[in-house]
């Protein structure tokens, strides 16, 4: 009866010590599973339907371009903060021959909103330099007569953010009234033009 209990009592201090790697065995699987699916969604391009990750932009000094964002006093912003319907993003690189060839045609696409009074208010463009410091990103405006807010990403933080993309890559939010957002359109390059663009963006955002 002796041997039959500390059989028994064997038994049952086994089966506990399987039960704890098993539940360790779940638990670590959890965490990697987390992990890994953390990293590959960093390293995804933003998707419609999708909200942008928090992206911490520093408010413009320049009165005329906090005044364009909507934003008061200093210190940093997040993009659905900007007082608009829509906000459409252009990750650029001063050194990407497709950015500066599109650099004209984005400013036109920002004359014809800014020339329409039911767009003005609604729509609003900022660009972002992937690995570009701040000189390099004020090189590319003075050059390019680049009309709405550049900001500088020099250690690409932001850039993984969005999924290391390509540039120029374009990204259109549509800002709820509650403050909550989601991504509209998504595209890499391609840019058609000021107007079909715009097209694009209004039918997307349901501002058409």
């Amino acid at each position: 009866m002796i041997n039959n209990n500390n059989d028994n009592e064997k038994g049952i201090v086994e089966e506990r010590g399987m039960n704890k790697i098993r539940i360790s065995f779940v638990v670590m699987t959890i965490f990697f599973t987390v992990l890994i699916s953390s990293k590959l969604a960093a390293s995804v391009p933003p998707s419609k339907g999708d909200v942008l990750p928090v992206i911490n932009l520093p408010i413009p000094k320049n009165p005329d371009e906090k005044a364009y964002l909507g934003l008061p006093g200093a210190g940093t912003f997040k993009i659905p903060q900007i007082k608009a319907k829509v906000v459409i993003v252009e990750v650029f690189s001063m050194y990407c021959p497709y950015c500066q060839k599109d650099a004209p045609r984005i400013n036109e696409m920002y004359q014809v909103i800014d020339n329409n009074p039911d767009l003005k208010n609604k729509i609003k463009i900022i660009g972002i330099g992937a690995g570009n410091s701040p000189f390099e990103v004020e090189v590319f405006k003075k050059t390019y007569h680049v009309p709405f807010p550049l900001f500088a990403d020099k250690d690409f933080s932001i850039h993984k953010l969005l999924g290391e993309v390509r540039t120029p890559y374009f990204v259109a939010i549509k800002i709820n009234d509650g403050g909550t957002h989601q991504i509209v359109h998504s595209q890499l390059g391609d840019f058609q033009g000021a107007e079909p663009f715009l097209e694009l963006i209004l039918k997307a955002s349901g501002l058409k």
